[in-house]
């Protein structure tokens, strides 16, 4: 027996490489596809790249509620309330990786996304993605809100320092450079080749939307109240996240002792790799794959700890990141289909 999946909103950047990794899935088989741009075309001919020939079709809650035991919506922020309200209603088991499940306080998404929430009562509701963190709320979840890219190279990069009170939590900066693929597949001026190509830029200082993430993930891994400097930045790359945490230590501490609170909070992950001292993540080292670097090193003089962590902003950052816990909801192995799947940056 396979599993059936769609994906509504297939030709993203996250709807492709969801495709892209379900089609290497032993337990599973992709049952509908849907796009509305560009609906009734074959997916070969819109995506030469997947030889797969299915039909592209618009978003009918009831006719793919019929073809499917998961869906995985791919939608643009502020889209997918209705689509996980009827998805929920058809009794189906969801993944949603847009940003409108993450936030549980309606005030704060109607503040920092600018619109009303229709279903707050499903925010109660929606399980936080992170299995390294959130695992076993995961596994009993029928609705499960998939993690921010920039709050996933964040939340594992600092959790281990919260969890072991290494840090001030008053005194944390977080700079965090994307690939150009963070912003999705829409025709923007700014995003354009002849805009981004040989440029690096900071933007959203202060306003990004994925700060209240950020702030709710890591309070509720130290149980205090935690906000954050956060500093985003543009790089003409297609994709990859490199961030840096810059944390005060509480006491003196080696780098060494760090390094072992860290690999014992990950000793057991897949998918998290301790890097050895003095060695630094690099994007093109998890260039396509489910995989997230970390290294970290004490500034003796400052007494700070410096947190660096790699990712792949559409895998573990999106898609990889969403089929893990759709492993995870379907009681396969976590790592199906998720070893492995590098890519030659």
């Amino acid at each position: 027996m396979k599993y059936k999946i769609s994906i509504v909103g297939s030709t993203g950047y996250t709807g492709m490489e969801l495709i892209r990794i379900l089609l290497r899935h032993p337990y599973v088989e992709i049952s509908s596809l849907t796009s509305e741009s560009y609906s009734g075309l074959r997916l070969n001919k819109v995506l030469p790249f997947f030889n797969i020939d299915i039909q592209l079709e618009k978003f009918v809650p009831e006719n793919i509620a019929k073809k499917s035991d998961l869906v995985f919506l791919c939608l643009p922020h502020t889209e997918s309330m209705q689509p996980v309200f009827k998805m929920l209603k058809f009794g189906k088991k969801i993944i949603d990786l847009s940003g409108d499940f993450r936030l549980k306080d309606k005030t704060l998404y109607e503040e920092w996304y600018g619109v009303k929430h229709k279903y707050p009562d499903l925010l109660k509701e929606s399980v936080y993605g992170l299995p390294e963190i959130y695992r076993d709320k995961i596994k009993n979840a029928r609705f499960v809100t998939n993690p921010g890219c920039y709050p996933t190279s964040v939340i594992l990069g600092a959790a281990p320092a919260l969890k072991a009170k290494l840090v001030d939590i008053k005194d944390i900066v977080i700079n965090s450079i994307s690939g150009v693929s963070g912003a999705g597949r829409k025709v923007v001026t700014q995003y354009h080749f002849s805009e981004i190509h040989e440029d690096i830029k900071a933007y959203k200082i202060g306003i990004h939307q994925h700060i209240p993430e950020i702030e709710q993930e890591l309070s509720n891994i130290c149980g205090k109240k935690i906000k954050v400097s956060f500093i985003p930045h543009l790089v003409s790359v297609n994709r990859g996240i490199l961030t840096t945490l810059n944390f005060k230590l509480i006491k003196r501490i080696s780098t060494e002792e760090c390094l072992n609170i860290y690999k014992k909070f990950y000793l057991n992950e897949k998918f998290v790799r301790i890097l050895p001292l003095n060695s630094y993540p690099e994007t093109k080292y998890v260039f396509g794959t489910n995989l997230c670097d970390i290294s970290l090193k004490v500034d003796e003089r400052l007494n700070r700890l410096i947190v660096i962590s790699a990712i792949d902003n559409l895998v573990k950052g999106a898609s990889g990141q969403a089929i893990q816990n759709m492993n995870l909801m379907l009681n396969l192995p976590e790592e199906t289909a998720l070893e492995g799947i590098g890519m030659m940056p």
